[in-house]
């Protein structure tokens, strides 16, 4: 059984590299990695090309980056990385078992790669919170079974909150496999604006979002808070 990772990628040069190398045991295996670049200004294409079987350009937005890998994937099982994301080494195991057991879409446990204990208390919270209540994130390399992720559709065409739309259809035919992983996932956006400002951010957006707020205006509003001058770093 062929697994397809896809990898929606934004200006990301600097750390696609790391991303990709932990994945080619994986394409040594007969598994595929599937790079999607939203119009990139630096040189994501050609690292990217180095360590990818494809390396596609899409308009920009994950949801319209992850479905246009997704059409030309060819496995059985689709799995979403961010660009960002170290892998373990023994993540399609891990889903192979979760597809043994009889599941077919989840997610895998996070840790972020940043300095503050805090972080641990974040991505404790961020795991928790994904297994109770079914509700799947980018950072936690969504996976779903081909057949399935199709009848549903795919990713909702929208800026934001597409991971959340995509789990809530999901949700409908069965809990996720909650994997140990852990993936890898960077703080970058943690450390860059605050850890407390970032969760309180997130949280807002989140709570909107199910209040019914459209994705295009929470998109916007994070990207405004995103563009902010930073005014501390973490120590």
């Amino acid at each position: 059984m062929i697994i397809s990772i896809i990898i929606p990628a934004l200006d990301e040069a600097a750390t696609i590299a790391a991303t990709l190398r932990r994945l080619q045991p994986f394409r040594e295996s007969g598994h595929e990695v599937i790079v999607v670049d939203g119009g990139s200004r630096d040189e994501t294409r050609a690292v990217a090309a180095a360590f990818a079987d494809r390396v596609l350009v899409a308009p920009q937005g994950r949801a319209r980056q992850m479905n246009a890998g997704a059409m030309t994937a060819t496995g059985a099982v689709l799995w979403f990385l961010h660009a960002d994301t170290l892998a373990p080494a023994d993540a399609l195991d891990q889903i192979d078992g979760a597809r043994a057991r009889g599941d077919y879409w989840g997610r895998f446990n996070v840790r972020l790669a940043g300095r503050s204990p805090l972080l641990h208390v974040v991505a404790w919270a961020m795991n928790r919170r994904s297994c109770l209540s079914g509700i799947v994130t980018g950072d936690q390399g969504l996976f779903v079974d081909r057949a399935l992720f199709e009848t549903l559709g795919g990713y909702p065409d929208q800026p934001l909150m597409e991971d959340v739309a995509l789990s809530r259809r999901l949700k409908r035919r069965g809990n996720p496999a909650c994997l140990p992983g852990p993936l890898i996932t960077s703080a970058r956006r943690w450390e860059r604006h605050g850890i407390w400002s970032t969760i309180i951010l997130m949280w807002c957006l989140r709570l909107a979002y199910f209040l019914g707020a459209a994705p295009r205006a929470l998109h916007r509003l994070y990207e405004r808070q995103a563009s902010r001058p930073v005014r501390r770093r973490l120590l």
